[in-house]
């Protein structure tokens, strides 16, 4: 029988090949697999339904991820799922694999995390399932959520001259993520060093606890505006606007100047020599928003804070950044590609 290689797909040729193989059986199945969350109709309201694994040693590493961040990033994460469709989370089950390292005392940081973030995003924890793991920690998340029916945000329904917006800042995330690994090697290099990330703590907090941004889906419906198209930024931004291209059949124009980069983000590109844009475009685990809104409703949403319009969908189907310099590149997706 031929071999092929998982990583000749990748993560989302692989969940196409799986799609293509399926068909929705039931009424109800409003949407399945293809967007951030899968949408059934309950009569009044559609509910929302979405998972996440988080695997030891491919997600996150405990030699410097504390358990309960880990488990409050666990359930943000997945709540950050259901924001992007416009809807707003209510329930999570929660399954963990345990191998025989994990004490009780540390089963409950990591449940202390859930807990908090619980009661930050308003979500019950209705259930889950426990296991053995002989391959380090396992967390996987299942949210449900709802959305009014005219409310909803699909990732294909941008039109040409549309404007792209983001919430937030981008980048932070990645080069924190690049501060821990490098704290940690310096730490395996000499036991005795204590890492110094006071001055990086921004960054830290980007990539060890992300907030999912369901106040801007309170915004957006206080303004009185649907987006045409959504999603959340978890594998980078350039990855999740070719989703937004791809599926909504438009082309996209982003201009340098309007992407969203904080100052310590900047700086700290600097100290790494990288590009703060490349990161900003590839750097994933932001999980902010990134959606379109009609020109019409621009006025609506212009003086909400934390919402950056960086471009516009067009009629032709490329994707590009167009550079200070005024020249234009396209963008490809570079981003974390999880069957590597």
């Amino acid at each position: 029988m031929e071999r092929t290689e998982l990583n000749t797909l990748g993560e989302f040729g692989l969940i196409d090949r799986i799609k293509t193989k399926f068909s929705l059986q039931n009424p109800e199945s409003v949407l399945g697999i293809g967007d951030d969350a899968a949408v059934i109709d309950t009569g009044d309201r559609y509910m929302l339904v979405s998972t996440d694994m988080l695997l030891e040693g491919v997600h996150f590493d405990l030699a410097y991820v504390p358990l309960r961040h880990l488990g409050y990033k666990s359930v943000a994460v997945n709540v950050s799922d259901i924001a992007a469709m416009n809807g707003i989370a209510k329930q999570i089950t929660v399954s963990v694999g345990l191998s025989n390292r994990m004490s009780v005392e540390a089963v409950d940081e990591i449940y202390e995390g859930i807990k908090f973030a619980c009661e930050d995003y308003q979500v019950d924890l209705i259930g889950g399932d426990t296991t053995s793991s002989r391959s380090g920690l396992v967390i996987s998340v299942t949210v449900t959520g709802f959305v009014d029916k005219d409310k909803v945000a699909y990732r294909s329904g941008a039109k040409p001259n549309d404007i792209l917006c983001v919430t937030g800042d981008l980048g932070a995330a990645y080069f924190g993520l690049q501060i821990l690994e490098r704290e940690k090697q310096v730490f395996l290099a000499n036991p005795g060093m204590q890492p110094d990330l006071e001055e990086k703590s921004y960054l830290v907090g980007k990539q060890l606890k992300p907030e999912a941004r369901t106040d801007i889906v309170h915004e957006l419906a206080e303004a009185g505006v649907v987006p045409t198209s959504m999603i959340d930024i978890s594998d980078g931004l350039a990855s999740e606007i070719i989703h937004l291209s791809t599926q909504s059949g438009v082309g996209v124009l982003i201009f340098e100047e309007k992407l969203p980069i904080e100052d310590i983000t900047m700086l700290t590109a600097t100290e790494f020599k990288l590009s703060p844009v490349t990161a900003a475009l590839n750097g994933g685990e932001d999980y902010q928003l990134l959606f379109t809104i009609k020109q019409s409703d621009f006025d609506k949403i212009k003086n909400v804070t934390d919402i950056t319009p960086i471009g516009y969908m067009t009629e032709s189907k490329a994707v590009e950044l167009v550079l200070n310099s005024g020249s234009k590149v396209g963008i490809t997706a570079q981003g974390w590609n999880h069957l590597q």
